[in-house]
């Protein structure tokens, strides 16, 4: 069986779409070695560290110019004279004319927070979204959904039939899985110049992601556990580092842009909460990551998060700072109570194991391809 997949996020994005496309590209490929994977992606970041896997074929344009055009148009050429069983569109998008070839597509369907949460985004942005991702729902033959929030979304504000689309959870990264050993913890607090024990979120620095709430939340509870914030910054940096300075928490308060990946495991089973008060998301996979990792989650209402964390998570408005600090501080004062939320935490993760994934999308896949 030979399967195309548009790989562009998988080779140029260092965030949840390329996280995305890389899991499902690895999860693939090692449960059924027998694929033939072709990644179509127009460029590769180097800084982007990928394992392509035995099995699968990088393809790029020719030429270095017009790398955009060729993802919209040149891929369904190359998909026709490749043979392909079966195209899967990994980020929103499937190629202009594929629909025409015969070859049966799927598009995974991440969000429409730009259709809820307008406001977050350019109108151009707004615009171009809907004109491609609306698209790619009409002629793809099957969709899935990485959360049955998107699923909901899908039904509800572009009236798409529920029966075309199927909830696909995500996965996380095998690591974050494996217990670190105490040296190991030692060695990342030390490369980061962190504390023995503290408050962890990862993700963005943008306002979507909501960090100010949390330190909000410190000054609301009188909270003097160090905190660590780490992601991609923003402009949204400076509304927090003025926030710091005005409730004096530089000393308990630190943000670290440039994580490696292969230091994530560390930095999560170093904390003692993490803490993910988004306003809003299509999934939420740092919250998969720390229940892994064994941590105990406190997450926002109000989206997709209470399916990543499930019932012994904790939830919180994610407007409401007090409710947030009463949260913390319930958590740090009952190690009874953490404990339990790690065991189930745990158990709960266990869905989003590789071996679910790779089967809920073959099925999908085998229900598509003719015989």
């Amino acid at each position: 069986m030979r399967i195309g997949f548009d790989a562009k996020r998988a080779f140029n994005n260092h965030r949840g779409l390329g996280n995305y496309s890389r899991e499902t590209i690895r999860i693939l490929a090692s449960h059924f070695p027998d694929l033939q994977l072709d990644l179509f992606t127009p460029k590769i970041d180097a800084s982007i560290h990928f394992d392509c896997p035995d099995n699968a074929t990088v393809l790029q344009p020719k030429h270095e110019f017009m790398t955009s055009l060729w993802r919209t148009f040149g891929i369904t050429r190359e998909a026709e004279k490749r043979h392909l069983d079966l195209y899967h569109g990994l980020s929103h998008e499937l190629p202009v004319g594929i629909e025409k070839t015969g070859i049966p597509t799927v598009v995974t369907m991440h969000d429409l927070i730009f259709v809820r949460h307008p406001e977050l985004y350019p109108l151009i942005d707004r615009k171009l979204y809907k004109t491609k991702y609306l698209r790619s729902c009409r002629v793809a033959d099957r969709i899935i959904a990485i959360s049955q929030q998107t699923k909901n979304d899908l039904i509800d504000l572009w009236h798409i039939e529920a029966e075309k689309i199927s909830v696909v959870y995500q996965g996380c990264h095998p690591a974050f899985c494996d217990q670190v050993t105490d040296s190991q913890k030692q060695s990342i607090r030390t490369k980061y110049n962190l504390p023995e024990n503290y408050l962890l979120n990862v993700g963005a620095i943008e306002p979507r992601k909501n960090q100010l709430l949390v330190l909000e939340a410190l000054v609301a509870g009188a909270i003097d556990t160090p905190l660590v914030i780490a992601g991609r910054k923003t402009d949204y940096i400076t509304e927090l580092q003025q926030y710091i300075e005005k409730h004096r928490l530089q000393k308990q308060v630190f943000i670290l842009p440039n994580v490696d990946f292969a230091d994530l495991p560390e930095l999560y089973q170093n904390a003692s909460i993490f803490i993910y008060p988004s306003q809003f998301e299509g999934f939420g996979i740092p919250i998969v990551e720390a229940l892994q990792s064994g941590v105990p989650v406190i997450a926002a209402k109000g989206s997709c998060l209470e399916e990543s964390g499930g019932p012994d998570s904790r939830y919180v408005s994610p407007k409401d700072a007090a409710e947030l600090a009463e949260q913390i501080l319930i958590l740090e004062r009952d190690s009874h109570l953490r404990a339990n939320m790690i065991e189930k935490g745990k158990a709960y993760a266990k869905q989003f194991s590789d071996e679910a994934i790779a089967n809920h999308i073959m099925q999908i896949y085998q229900s598509l391809i003719k015989p």
